[in-house]
């Protein structure tokens, strides 16, 4: 498709998103507030489809992110604060100012020092802390990981992942010493400092903890079901079947996971 068309094609897709806008009674409706977890999910379900490694679905849901990123920019317009033509100039101009390894004349010997550039860059945008940036609303594990990738490209991490471990074990045994308290917020902070910990743990085994959950997350999901269809199979409820029963079924389901693997 030749640039013109890509231009083309978009002027008609903006020109379709305002139409909704007016003429649409549900899309007429909306606000930045009614939509806003909507676009939460909207972007869960584009990293579901890279999860899978399915890229006609990914192509699907970037186009129902892409909606949202429509909306949102028209809505702006319906009130004079913005258009899509200001995001699109926006973004292009930060892409530039923040690339000026590629648009300019600085040299860089590695994605390492783009990255640090990157973060100098941001700092001089008006922002008072490496910290500001990593939205609150993020999953935690993601946020932890975010925040500790920020403190890291500015010197302030672990020399060596054998220390990093150590704090881990560390955490570990003050959960424990934390129980002896009887204090649930004691625990609770304790606990906390613990998940940090492995966080940080994880990103020097260039793991996302996030990830990591998601995936462990999937396979209980998946295991548990596995146990409900077999008892199913048998005739059985699970809320009448023993830990003995469920245990066998699960580790049998495991069995075979590893055979098809």
């Amino acid at each position: 498709m030749e640039k013109n068309d890509i231009g083309a094609r978009f002027t008609e897709y903006i020109q379709i998103v305002r139409r909704l806008r007016k003429e649409c009674p549900w899309d007429r409706e909306q606000t930045h507030q009614s939509i806003r977890h909507s676009l939460i999910e909207e972007a869960y379900e584009v990293v579901e489809t890279i999860d899978h490694n399915n890229l006609q679905e990914l192509k699907m849901e970037l186009g129902d992110l892409m909606l949202h990123i429509a909306l949102h920019s028209i809505m702006a317009e319906e009130e004079s604060a913005f258009t899509i033509d200001n995001v699109l100039s926006d973004s292009i101009e930060k892409l530039k100012r923040r690339h000026p390894h590629v648009f300019g004349d600085v040299k860089v010997a590695d994605a390492h020092e783009v990255k640090k550039n990157w973060e100098r860059i941001k700092m001089t945008e008006g922002r008072e802390s490496l910290m500001d940036g990593v939205p609150a609303k993020l999953p935690a594990l993601l946020r932890a990981h975010r925040l500790q990738e920020k403190a890291a490209k500015v010197g302030f991490d672990w020399k060596h992942k054998d220390d990093v471990w150590n704090k881990v074990k560390e955490e570990i045994e003050e959960v424990h010493n934390a129980e002896k308290s009887g204090s649930h917020a004691e625990v609770e902070e304790e606990f906390g400092d613990l998940l940090f910990a492995l966080t940080n743990y994880a990103r020097f085994l260039n793991i996302n903890s996030e990830n990591a959950l998601r995936k462990a997350t999937k396979k209980f999901a998946k295991r548990f079901q596995h146990i409900e269809q077999e008892l199913k199979r048998q005739g059985k409820k699970i809320e009448h079947s023993s830990l003995e029963e469920m245990d066998a079924i699960w580790n049998e389901g495991k069995k075979k996971e590893r055979k098809k693997a």
